[in-house]
């Protein structure tokens, strides 16, 4: 017997971020920019932050560690003659418009004691984390997609850990869907999936199987499953229903659910006498239930009599 998994979700973009700041300053970006709708290249400017302030302090101390370096190397020119060029070097590589070069490795442990007295290892790795957090002032696109949700514009005043906006990429989606935990065995990753709009039966995808949850919700008993899609038409936020071919069951029978009575027995009928009998049920549908242990030509109850007990006589209706 086929047992085919119906169950509907929302479609969800795989590659989705939610743009934050962890900076403070004025939104500079241009007018008119960062709305939802926009599309964006990857390695465009999303957000760009006010940074002169932050940039001047940068280039402040990118001078500090220069006159640092400077005033050791006298020093490092006649205690340690093998280092100075590699320092020298150093020097001469720093800009204050442009990141910091490597730090040279000492060559002892009193050379790098003299160093540290001289606090150039802190001044330097000062500015490195300058460096760092003025990168975050400017937020590009990590790859070509939408921006679908816009919650700063141009001219904001922008806060720490304040929510910017949501930028997704629709190309590839992703359907959430509860399914019954009974079925997850009989499911496995990679395996295809047809979908279909809730709209119109005449809108039909194929996507695949991409994670299957370990969690069961304890009050439905259902396990989220994870299906990829790709295609024309699709959106965020689309309601899509599957069609998933779970497996074939031998020695399968299909019940109505109301036939069933301690989860796991129903009535059969045994020389005109209601008998009980335990079977497996092996998969719930909506009104109806797939069950293993019943024999081939054996009578089973369709419809529960009211007050119906094992022993109570019985006579097989005959549709006439």
């Amino acid at each position: 017997m086929p047992v085919e998994v119906t169950a509907t979700g929302s479609l969800l973009a795989k590659n989705r971020i939610e743009l934050y700041s962890e900076v403070q300053g004025v939104m500079t970006s241009p007018a008119g920019s960062f709305k939802a709708g926009t599309s964006y290249n990857a390695g465009a400017t999303l957000v760009n932050i006010d940074s002169d302030v932050y940039r001047a302090g940068l280039m402040s101390q990118k001078s500090s560690l220069q006159n640092l370096v400077t005033g050791a190397l006298a020093d490092i020119r006649l205690d340690y003659p093998q280092s100075f060029d590699k320092w020298n070097s150093f020097l001469s590589k720093i800009d204050i418009n442009k990141p910091l070069p490597a730090l040279p490795e000492a060559a002892s442990d009193k050379e790098k004691m003299f160093l540290t007295g001289r606090n150039v290892y802190s001044t330097y790795y000062t500015v490195r984390n300058m460096e760092l957090t003025l990168a975050k002032y400017m937020i590009t696109a990590p790859f070509s997609g939408v921006l679908v949700e816009a919650l700063v514009t141009p001219g904001s005043l922008i806060r720490p850990g304040q929510k910017l906006g949501t930028f997704i990429q629709p190309t590839v989606y992703e359907l959430e869907t509860p399914v019954n935990s009974s079925m997850i065995g009989y499911l496995e990753v990679g395996q295809t999936v047809e979908l279909f709009s809730t709209s119109d039966d005449n809108q039909k995808w194929e996507g695949k199987i991409a994670r299957i949850n370990n969690l069961i919700n304890t009050a439905t008993q259902t396990t989220n499953i994870y299906i990829e899609v790709k295609g024309d038409d699709l959106k965020e936020g689309m309601f899509l229903k599957t069609h998933i071919m779970a497996t074939k069951m031998e020695n399968a029978v299909e019940l109505e659910r109301s036939v069933l009575f301690d989860t796991d027995k129903v009535f059969v009928v045994e020389d005109s006498v209601l008998v009980q009998k335990q079977i497996e049920p092996l998969y719930y549908n909506d009104k109806t239930v797939v069950v293993r242990g019943l024999a081939d030509g054996e009578e089973a109850l369709a419809k529960l009599p009211t007050g119906a007990y094992s022993g109570m006589k019985v006579k097989i209706y005959q549709d006439k």
